[in-house]
């Protein structure tokens, strides 16, 4: 009887259990089915999309923006300098004991309230014209500051460019080591049949298992090198170091080849480095005029008017309040000459600081003039350089292909060794690595010239012009 119980106990113990595991597995299907998809992995992004994420979010080009905003406000500062200047007071004024009474312009010990206001204009007639040299001045520091912001733009792109090819091609470099890799394993399991056949010796066999494990050591390192690449991609384009970033090789992106004849004088109108140089010197040869108006005598103008109100706080009664403004009502106009005669040479010394700024800003210019030159002509040489490398790698992988295939088949026939089939297979992945790098870096060299050609890699966007 108690067996029974206790049997019927164990058996209702087990049904609530089953019970209590259902209601949890119908609670987690009905949550997993409400909870929201997980997210896709991001779109691989290429490399003009790579330039636009990294142009609005650079740090560096946050900064040169709020410069620019800076330059701004200085050039609105030198122009409202042209405007009169006005100005408004009012004061209150308690005395107490022994004190001018303003009635009588007399000593007196009685109590007085005095309450004044006044309003005043102020124009400078003529300052040397320090003033329209400074608005010049300020214009030119402004389109300097706009053609320094978008230099430094391109050279974000140029950064990610690089980077971006550096990616591309470890990550060709890696498939190339997987293949080889790849092949190596299936030659080590032909070869190892072979030695089971007596084709083959161990010694043989011994060789190409060490050649498979200096594949998988060339495969280790070029993802290493991959992921360094990576890294380095998203510090230019300040991407968070924790996010995957996929990139594409979409070669139809990419620049190729040179486009026309090189022409110096358009390369040097619309380079934003030239220009930002030659601003830079526009606005050290207004400096010049700065320093020279100190020698000039400057005329201002002024006027205004000025009311106020008194009473003697002992006498019960005063003047309406509104009377006495109206009847101390004053108005002025003013007219000063300042005429600098010594200041300790100061002026001097300023003036040849600035003739001697224009003369360095003029050296610096023709320097970045010859400097964007020389890139330009180097870059073009370094496109048709590559280009000529492409047309050559290509026919050596070819041919290397040939050999390989050639040695390999010798190799199966007993008529080479394994160390003349290694030395085929790394010289034929030298040969499709060269090849690759070549080409990336024709696209990179073509970009180069058409920056120095005065192209704009980016416009205010961030969009790149391919």
């Amino acid at each position: 009887m108690e067996q029974s119980f206790h049997h019927d106990g164990m058996i209702n113990q087990l049904k609530r259990v089953g019970a209590l595991f259902l209601l949890i597995a119908a609670t987690t299907l009905y949550v997993r089915a409400k909870a929201p998809a997980r997210e896709s992995a991001p779109a691989p992004m290429t490399v003009w999309d790579c330039i636009d994420y990294a142009v609005h979010y650079s740090h560096s080009l946050r900064q040169r923006e709020l410069t620019q905003d800076n330059a701004e406000a200085s050039r609105l500062q030198a122009a409202g300098a042209f405007l009169p200047g006005l100005g408004a007071s009012a004061g209150v004024q308690w005395n107490f004991g022994r004190a001018i009474d303003p009635e009588t312009n007399t000593y007196t010990s009685v109590s007085t309230f005095n309450n004044g206001y006044g309003f005043s204009a102020s124009l400078p007639v003529f300052d040397g014209f320090y003033r329209l040299h400074a608005l010049r001045a300020a214009r030119a520091d402004v389109l300097m500051q706009k053609n320094a912001l978008q230099a430094d733009r391109d050279q974000v792109a140029l950064d990610v460019y690089q980077a971006f090819v550096n990616v591309v091609y470890y990550q060709e470099t890696v498939q190339l080591a997987r293949e080889k890799l790849h092949e190596s394993e299936l030659l080590l399991r032909q070869t190892q049949v072979m030695e089971e056949e007596g084709l083959k010796s161990p010694s043989d066999v011994a060789q190409i298992r060490a050649q498979v494990e200096a594949d998988r050591l060339t495969l280790m390192r070029q993802e290493n090198a991959r992921a360094s690449g990576m890294l380095k991609l998203k510090e230019v384009m300040n991407w968070d170091l924790n996010d995957e970033l996929r990139v594409t090789n979409d070669e139809s992106n990419l620049p190729t080849g040179l486009k026309g004849n090189s022409d110096s004088s358009f390369a040097t109108r619309h380079s934003p480095l030239e220009r930002q140089a030659f601003y830079s010197l526009l606005s050290a040869r207004q400096g010049v005029g700065i320093a020279r108006s100190a020698f000039y005598p400057s005329v201002s103008l002024n006027a205004g008017i000025n009311s106020s109100y008194y009473r003697n706080l002992s006498v019960p009664s005063a003047t309406p309040y509104g009377r006495q403004l109206k009847n101390n009502l004053g108005e002025y106009v003013s007219l000063s000459l300042s005429i600098p005669l010594f200041n300790r040479l100061g002026n001097i010394a300023s003036l040849r600081r600035a003739k001697n700024n224009v003369r360095i800003a003029q050296e610096q210019y023709e320097a970045k003039r010859t400097e964007l030159d020389v890139l330009r002509q180097q870059a073009r040489l370094d496109v048709k350089a590559y280009e000529q490398e492409c047309e050559q790698g290509a026919a050596k992988v070819a041919a290397d292909s040939l050999a390989y295939e050639l040695v390999r088949q010798q190799y199966t026939e007993g008529l080479a060794s394994p160390l003349d089939l290694q030395t085929s297979a790394a010289t034929l992945l030298q040969s499709r690595a060269t090849l690759l790098q070549s080409r990336l870096l024709v696209g990179l060299k073509a970009l180069l010239v058409r920056y120095y050609e005065g192209e704009l890699l980016t416009t205010n966007n961030g969009q790149g012009p391919c």
